[in-house]
């Protein structure tokens, strides 16, 4: 095995709405702010200790390609989840399935993808 040179601490993502991403992560999420640089960026308590945070950038400009990077969350009941995502003011994008397993690709308010699949 490799020496480390780092660890991740964050996933980032670049919003245009700040406050409106934050609200709608720290809700999916169920996590608070841990620190932030008011109106720049956010970072997003960890789920679990030594976890890695959701960490929210303010951003003025964002291509409009699909994500080559997504975050892939684990949920108790696929359909319940998404419904409350979209009551967020998240989206649904669209469901996929291979060799027996399902998830759904949601979005959140800017489009930003993310999916979600039943908890093992």
């Amino acid at each position: 095995m490799a020496e480390r040179v780092g660890t991740v601490s964050a996933v980032v993502i670049n919003v245009r709405d700040l406050e409106k991403e934050q609200k709608f992560w720290m809700e999916f999420l169920g996590v608070g702010v841990a620190r932030e640089v008011p109106g720049f960026f956010v970072w997003l308590e960890p789920q679990h200790k030594g976890g890695i945070s959701v960490a929210l950038q303010l951003a003025e400009e964002i291509p409009e390609v699909r994500n080559p990077v997504h975050l892939d969350n684990a949920v108790h009941d696929l359909e319940t989840a998404a419904a409350r995502i979209v009551e967020l003011g998240g989206s649904f994008v669209e469901d996929h399935e291979i060799f027996g397993f399902s998830w759904k690709v949601m979005a959140d308010p800017e489009g930003n993808e993310f999916c979600i699949a039943q908890a093992e």
